[in-house]
């Protein structure tokens, strides 16, 4: 069983903001634009635990937990409807307010279930999807399909999904890319903001000296599973930082399979918080490993980089 610091059933005030080491990942500053060492401040009387500590989504400007909900697992999967909407709303309980789906995830099945929760609660989220659609067009069909599915008419963030390549990234900026799609959903309000993910932080990188993105979704974890280019990491992360881009982390335990190693769920989310990261999306299976996940990011202190190295060679062994 993964274990955490518990979780409160009931508000006990605030918590100071846990502070991350963050200068060895990037290679400069940015501790100040990603908020870290600011107050948490959300209300104990909104959840039903001690709020998690909360970082800055770079530009944004909004608060985020070090945890936050992925779309994928059981949110995801086709006839679990009840599982998956127990799970949403345990989590916005004990303070999560990002989710992250994609239209891509379940064709359709998760933005569904996220939508059925959604209908009561979506002020209280910061509601992030993702398109694979590169061209204009198809960005727009699907992000009109996304809407409805999530039972909203804004997103908070609208993402190009999996960006990998450098011809990924050309055509979505190109005459007829997404991009200009996304522009134009920003300029009519449909859409906050403009992100785009991928597990190549060298084309992530060439992506924001490119296009002036708000946040970025990257693959970060100890064993390089879903990682490219590993060797652009400082760097990507050094550019983020300078330009005020929001950074999440994802991957974070390879869907179970550095679990598998042997390592722990407090050591992974540890590892990907200790970078300049503003948090970490994870697919949750089970409606208990909501509530471990929160204790984990409460009881988060950041790792020295002597610890991050042992658990990489722990994982790649």
């Amino acid at each position: 069983m993964r274990k955490g610091c518990a979780v409160k059933r009931q508000g006990i005030g605030r918590r100071e903001l846990l502070k991350s080491a963050v200068g060895a990942a990037a290679g400069v500053g940015g501790a100040k634009a990603l908020g870290l060492g600011e107050r948490a401040e959300l209300d104990a009387t909104e959840s039903d635990s001690a709020p998690m500590p909360v970082r800055r989504l770079g530009r944004t400007d909004y608060r985020v937990p070090l945890f936050s909900l992925g779309g994928q697992s059981t949110i995801e999967q086709p006839g679990r409807r009840d599982q998956a909407v127990s799970i949403i709303h345990r989590a916005l309980d004990l303070g999560v307010n990002y989710i992250d789906t994609a239209a891509a995830y379940g064709q359709g099945v998760s933005e569904s279930y996220i939508g059925e929760v959604m209908k009561e609660r979506r002020k209280q989220v910061f509601l992030a999807t993702k398109t694979r659609e590169r061209t204009y067009d198809g960005a727009l069909r699907e992000c009109e399909a996304s809407l409805k599915r999530l039972n909203t008419d804004c997103l908070d963030l609208y993402q190009h999904h999996a960006v990998h390549r450098d011809e990924q990234l050309e055509e979505l900026l190109g005459r007829n890319g997404a991009a200009h799609a996304f522009a134009r959903l920003h300029r009519e309000g449909v859409i906050k903001h403009h992100g785009i993910t991928g597990h190549s932080p060298r084309v992530l990188l060439k992506a924001l000296q490119q296009y002036d993105f708000d946040c970025t979704l990257v693959t970060l974890n100890p064993a390089d599973e879903w990682m490219l280019d590993r060797e652009y990491l400082g760097e990507f992360l050094a550019t983020a930082a300078e330009k005020d881009v929001g950074v999440i982390g994802m991957k974070v335990v390879a869907r179970g399979r550095i679990l598998e190693r042997g390592l722990t769920m407090p050591q992974l989310m540890a590892y990907t918080l200790s970078f300049p990261v503003a948090t970490v999306v994870i697919g949750i299976t089970t409606y208990e490993q909501v509530e471990q996940d929160v204790e984990i990011a409460c009881a988060f202190r950041p790792l020295s980089e002597q610890q991050r190295a042992e658990l990489e060679r722990r994982a790649t062994a």
